[in-house]
């Protein structure tokens, strides 16, 4: 199958999905994923729209009220130069790339350019302190960094020998992206692209002290986000908002793929702290028709007044944990709209939601998306049942699935066991269909819509001299959902005072990315099994039944003015 030939079954397939977006009876038996041999998203598809109908790709409107658009066609050219450019510096096909830049347009011609040239992107969000960035350099086998000038100074630890590409002010041993605007615009790929290239890796947080590591190709990100496309409801000429940061999976479900599978605009409002009352006042000038937000965004904005958006979207979703139902009415006695959850991974696009047009049960993400063949699969038995583990089944295999994990044999046999993906999660499903989920099978859990690893904060605490044992489990919020809370046992020449809490609240706070950070401590025992595993599962209920009301021996971040930012 040639290149002409997979953007043809690609186009059907997502004009099938678009001219069905409300019937999901028929989307779910009849579609068909797209079989591709040679196939680059950027190449066969995207620069192929701005040829149809030159609308708007992407809009950025910065803190300062400035504005930056870019059309379809201008991004062709804009990622023609940047890839010619980048090809010029050594970045070849296969090679791996840390893309860590913000939303700004730099980010979507790396994007775009990386693709055209079949390189491999690593997304890394700017949060990520020297150490997180060395693991992506040394385990990602990166040959190349992309990032502002600003953050360079955070590879200065990471030594290894890497083409070095900051964006933004000129930096002593970096190249300046800038140069890129004196490259040709029209671009000549060295070779094909196979449907099944290495495209996106991903360093996901896991139970162990190490991220994950999930590979997607050509087709199973640009193409399995036609799912995402569905579950969203977007349409060409949508102007479609995604409160997310780049260098999450997240970001590319919905500020890349989907929208533009969609022939949607991309938009992005950037500030420097979330303020509810001027995101409305911003959604209500840009127009914007689809809107999707985590539950944390959610949870600020029924905070604020709704109505000050006369024109809401009709297209809501939200993504990331189950929404509170008071937060689904809220928005519906305001807005006349309800918000639609929906469920997916890093490791995969959305596998099962509430799409547009169909009955809505309180509590339920919805049902499988057309091209999953969700099982719930008992954990003791491994047979199909009404609650168990929420499973993908392998034959056929949809395509809106991770490669695997990178350089991980062992766990992929463990993830791809019996004919099916185990997702780690637990839902339960009724008669119609409908799954409501349930929690994780591990210890992950999430704290303003990023996933933690208790593992990794623990690890982060025994380097504190005065700490002897931690472990690390959520802690109720209301804004947040949930925060990352220590309980510590104390080393015998520490006492468990303030100054104690704050030396360690603090040293976590300079050791960990912002969003990892603890928040709340605890000096306490550790219950433990009796070959001597730390049982969190008890530590968390214990929070649960709390339901976040102070101890009299928890210390709170909040507690120290010092630690404020």
């Amino acid at each position: 199958m040639s290149a002409s030939e997979s953007t043809a079954a690609f186009q059907q397939a997502r004009d099938f999905l678009l001219s069905h977006r409300e019937d999901y009876d028929t989307a779910r038996r009849d579609f068909r994923w797209p079989r591709l041999d040679r196939f680059n998203w950027a190449l066969d598809w995207f620069d192929t729209i701005g040829q149809r109908r030159d609308r708007t790709a992407l809009w950025i409107v910065g803190e300062d009220g400035s504005e930056t658009r870019m059309s379809f066609s201008a991004l062709t050219r804009r990622s023609n130069q940047v890839a010619n450019w980048l090809r010029g510096l050594g970045v070849a096909r296969g090679d791996r790339l840390v893309l860590m830049l913000g939303n700004q347009v730099e980010l979507w011609e790396t994007i775009l350019a990386a693709m055209k040239l079949g390189a491999v992107v690593i997304p890394a969000t700017p949060l990520l302190a020297p150490a997180d960035l060395r693991d992506r350099v040394d385990r990602g086998r990166a040959r190349h960094v992309v990032t502002t000038s600003a953050d360079s100074a955070k590879f200065a630890e990471v030594a290894g020998d890497y083409t070095r590409v900051a964006v933004g002010d000129p930096v002593p041993g970096w190249e300046s992206f800038s140069d890129s605007t004196g490259a040709a615009e029209d671009f000549e790929p060295d070779g094909p692209t196979r449907a099944d290239d290495p495209l996106l890796l991903y360093f996901t947080s896991g139970t162990t002290a190490q991220p994950k590591l999930v590979e997607h190709t050509h087709a199973s990100y640009p193409v399995g986000h036609l799912s995402t496309m569905y579950w969203i409801g977007l349409e060409p000429g949508d102007v479609h908002l995604n409160i997310s940061s780049p260098g999450w999976a997240k970001h590319a479900w919905s500020n890349v793929f989907a929208p533009w599978n969609a022939e949607a605009t991309v938009f992005i409002h950037n500030y420097a702290r979330f303020d509810a009352t001027r995101m409305l006042e911003q959604m209500q000038r840009s127009g914007i028709t689809s809107f999707c937000a985590p539950p944390t965004v959610w949870r600020m904005l029924i905070q604020a007044d709704l109505t000050v958006l006369r024109n809401p979207p009709a297209k809501v979703v939200g993504a990331g944990e189950p929404l509170n139902p008071e937060i689904i009415e809220q928005v519906r006695r305001a807005w006349s709209v309800t918000i639609r959850d929906g469920f997916g991974q890093t490791e995969t696009s959305v596998q099962v939601a509430n799409t547009p047009g169909q009955p809505l049960k309180p509590g339920s993400m919805g049902r499988a998306l057309p091209g999953f063949e969700v099982e719930l699969l008992d954990p003791v038995t491994g047979e199909p049942s009404r609650e168990g583990e929420i499973c993908l089944a392998l034959l056929p295999r949809p395509v809106g699935l991770m490669t695997g994990y990178a350089d991980d044999a062992e766990r992929n046999a463990e993830v791809m066991r019996g004919g099916y993906y185990h997702t780690g999660d637990v839902g339960s499903r009724d008669d119609d269909g409908y799954i409501t989920y349930i929690g994780r099978t591990d210890d992950v859990f999430k704290a303003s819509d990023y996933r933690i690893s208790p593992f990794e904060l623990e690890s982060v605490l025994l380097e504190h001299e005065a700490v002897a044992e931690a472990a690390v489990v959520p802690a109720p919020d209301p804004i947040r959902l949930a925060v990352p809370k220590a309980y510590v046992v104390l080393t015998a020449q520490h006492a468990p005072t303030e100054e104690t809490a704050l030396s360690i609240l603090r040293f976590a706070r300079e050791h960990l990315a912002p969003y990892k950070r603890v928040r709340r401590l605890e000096f306490a025992e550790l219950p433990k099994t009796i070959s001597g595993k730390i049982r969190r599962v008890e530590l968390r209920h214990r929070e649960v039944r709390r339901d976040g009301t102070t101890n009299g021996a928890e210390f709170r971040e909040e507690d120290f003015p010092s630690l404020k930012e």
